[in-house]
């Protein structure tokens, strides 16, 4: 079992409906009656995403507690409020519902889109600003997001199998349940098809089998050259497990997985042997960023164990917002709205952010190839050096 310090002022909010609804709340960023600020975590707390969820949780916890050490925001001291979407889009509405009726002032997340298609309107309706960790670009102009977008996503994708695995034929997988893997998916196959790559196969699946072996054996059978994945990383690890491992010798992978199973969940539940039969699409690892070290220590100190994957991207985000309302004096959505989005060069963990205004989105962002060595992701070094990138 995880060993988890506990964080101070952290409530949590499932399901559990409060009676009011978002309709008839008042505008909960102004909202000046109370004693701290109520900034939610919307993530799959838990389900067989929580891994995932956990760090996002505790990047956010571990940013609040060190803007509470250093004296608060604005007067008060900042209180997480845990709102578990178990990667499901009806508990995430019922979730968001219910934080928003009990107040809140702002919000980090969701991270899956299919959640945030239908929680992230709840959140704006409120007055209440997301700094979303959505992908997918039907959340486009739903608040801000500090990490890479399906169009941001899907080139680095299709240029890794065309341009460094050199691909002539690629088997793609999908999970058919997910917007962001339904939109990512074609996405790439479009990619590779304008290329000349032939896509044998264009397979879906849906979420939460056991196994994927007749799946992978009807993609097999084709022969592609590679086989591209875009599930979660529960379904990843799964693949992962039961692909056939090109034969020895050869310096190519023939699995890629997407972005979505991007977590060191994948690595968990696979196994580090299985894991590293694939690479996977991402981003930076929390220790792979410039000038990382005393986060990730403080990470540690904090959680006795190191930063999930996406706990660099929630931290920032909290902190991306806090800075936000510093600037404008409070957590009024207008306000704070045409603030961040006119930001430039704001510097995090993750690196600097720029804001694209129309979207909310950050440009550029980073995406890597990454590799699963020392049982742990790290930017694929022949792909780094291939593409010239600085890590």
């Amino acid at each position: 079992m995880t060993r988890i310090k506990k964080t101070v002022g952290a409530v949590s909010l499932g399901v559990v409906l409060l009676g009011a609804t978002a309709a008839c709340s008042s505008n909960s960023s102004s909202d000046t009656s109370s004693a701290t600020w109520k900034l939610g975590v919307e993530a799959p707390l838990t389900g067989d995403q929580s891994t995932l969820g956990l760090g996002m949780l505790q990047g956010a916890e571990l940013a609040a507690d060190q803007i509470n050490t250093a004296g608060g925001v604005l007067g008060r001291k900042i209180e997480i409020i845990k709102i578990d979407d178990a990667a499901n889009a009806a508990t995430g509405v019922a979730a968001a519902n219910a934080a928003i009726a009990a107040g809140l002032n702002g919000v980090v997340g969701p991270y899956n889109s299919s959640v945030g298609t239908q929680t992230l309107p709840l959140y704006l309706k409120a007055g209440i600003v997301p700094i979303r960790l959505t992908s997918d670009n039907s959340t486009d102009g739903m608040g801000f997001t500090l990490q890479p977008m399906t169009s941001q996503i899907a080139p680095v994708t299709s240029d890794a199998l065309t341009k460094f695995y050199k691909a002539k034929s690629v088997g793609i997988i999908y999970d058919s349940s997910q917007n962001y893997t339904k939109s990512t998916s074609e996405a790439v196959k479009s990619k590779l098809q304008k290329a000349g790559v032939k896509v044998t196969s264009y397979q879906a699946i849906t979420p939460g089998k056991s196994t994927y072996a007749s799946e992978l054996q009807q993609v097999e059978a084709k022969n592609p050259d590679m086989i591209y994945s875009a599930v979660y990383y529960p379904e990843g690890a799964k693949i992962a497990q039961e692909i056939t491992p090109k034969t020895a010798g050869n310096s190519n992978y023939r699995c890629l997985l997407d972005y979505a199973s991007y977590d060191s969940g994948y690595i968990q539940n696979a196994g580090t042997a299985a894991a590293q039969r694939c690479n996977v699409v991402g981003v930076p690892a929390p220790a792979d960023f410039s000038g990382s070290a005393d986060k990730v220590a403080a990470f540690q100190k904090q959680f006795d164990q190191p930063p999930g994957t996406w706990s660099p991207y929630t931290y920032d985000s909290l902190n991306f917002l806090v800075d936000g309302a510093k600037a404008v004096g409070s957590f009024d959505s207008a306000a704070l709205t045409g603030h961040l989005s006119t930001v430039k060069d704001w510097q995090g963990w993750t690196g600097k952010v720029s804001i694209e205004s129309k979207t909310g989105n950050r440009e550029p962002a980073t995406v890597v190839v990454t590799a699963v060595t020392d049982g742990a992701f790290h930017v694929n070094a022949a792909w780094a050096q291939a593409v010239g990138a600085p890590y």
